[in-house]
């Protein structure tokens, strides 16, 4: 079994108070207490939970009093008779204002999906070469797993947006270098919020504000992920890096070369009322490139007073069995 060796200190910016273990304040919390049951009674609406807490009352769903798991369990990774795994909504396409062209995206609706109630949403990102493509489809890990997860009650409804990083002109994407699509990668940044995310809302019956958005993405898609959240404060209330690449901000990593081109200045929250309720990095032991930037983003948001859940993760590599056990431990905590 894979162990974690290392976890990262998460602030509290209320308390000021630094946290170990993970930011676990409230002692092992099993998956069976926060799969709490989703009523559907209240404006017709879903994915916002409350638990009870010690005395009895509802309380606010803390997501980082919860450790995070270092396997996913085996139930989870394959699919099963008699589940329903929603509906994908294949090559949606859409006008890109920053591409200047259309752009494409797959959309998962959730098993059950109604048009007469309302769901959260998750912007998810790709890495370096994919496309809107590999995170959803038929037989993608996060189909298969988001399915196995909610079918179990270990997670809330969704709508699941599969984003395509690169924006700008598709004819030209294959004559791009690196470093140009490094550029290209990083306009997603704007895409995502002016382009994407009303065309989503008006499309489908989403859940608006922070409370309902959550962005996620891995490796580029990571980075893509923390300077979508940080650029636009208060738009996204779950934030997701699985193993950033270096370029979110200023390191010293790759430097001189477009890895290091930073996005941001810095990790700041501008407004404190902006504060994301749960941002989560995660990186494996056996990760070729991306250790010391995940570990340093989450250093520099404890510097901030930014609270984080920064893991370091024995055995793993950079790959999709990363990826699903990063989504696994998001999608338990998001829309509680």
């Amino acid at each position: 079994m894979k162990k974690f060796i290392k976890k990262i200190l998460c602030i509290s910016i209320s308390s000021a108070v630094i946290i170990l273990s993970g930011c676990n304040t409230n002692g092992n919390i099993s998956t069976a207490d926060t799969a709490a049951k989703i009523s559907n009674s209240t404006a017709q609406t879903v994915g916002t939970i409350k638990t009870n807490d010690e005395t009895g009352n509802l309380s606010e769903f803390d997501p980082y009093a919860i450790e995070n798991d270092d396997n996913v369990p085996d139930n989870l990774i394959e699919k099963h008779d008699g589940v329903d795994y929603g509906t994908i909504d294949k090559d949606v396409e859409y006008y890109s204002s920053n591409a200047k062209d259309n752009k494409k995206c797959n959309v998962l609706l959730p098993a059950g999906y109604d048009n007469s109630k309302k769901y959260p949403v998750l912007y998810a990102i790709h890495g370096w070469g994919g496309d809107y493509t590999g995170l959803i489809h038929e037989d993608s890990f996060l189909h298969i797993l988001y399915g196995n997860m909610l079918e179990q009650g270990l997670t809330v409804p969704m709508i699941i947006v599969s984003v395509d990083m690169y924006t700008d002109i598709l004819a030209d994407k294959e004559n791009k270098k690196p470093e140009e699509m490094r550029l290209c990668y990083d306009k997603v940044v704007y895409d995502i919020k002016d382009d994407l995310m009303p065309f989503i809302e008006s499309r489908y019956s989403v859940l608006t504000g922070s409370d309902n958005t959550a962005i996620a993405g891995q490796s580029q898609g990571g980075v893509e992920s923390l300077a979508t959240a940080f650029t636009h404060q208060g738009m996204f209330g779950y934030i997701g890096s699985y193993a950033p690449a270096t370029g979110a901000i200023p390191t010293e990593y790759f430097k001189d070369t477009y890895w290091n081109w930073p996005i941001l200045d810095d990790f700041v929250i501008e407004d404190e009322k902006n504060t994301p309720k749960y941002i989560y990095m995660s990186v494996g032991s056996k990760d070729p490139w991306d250790i010391e930037p995940t570990l340093y983003y989450g250093e520099v948001m404890t510097k901030n007073g930014i609270r984080n859940q920064t893991d370091f993760v024995e055995g793993y590599e950079h790959d999709y069995i990363f990826w699903r056990l990063c989504y696994y431990n998001f999608l338990k905590k998001i829309f509680r």
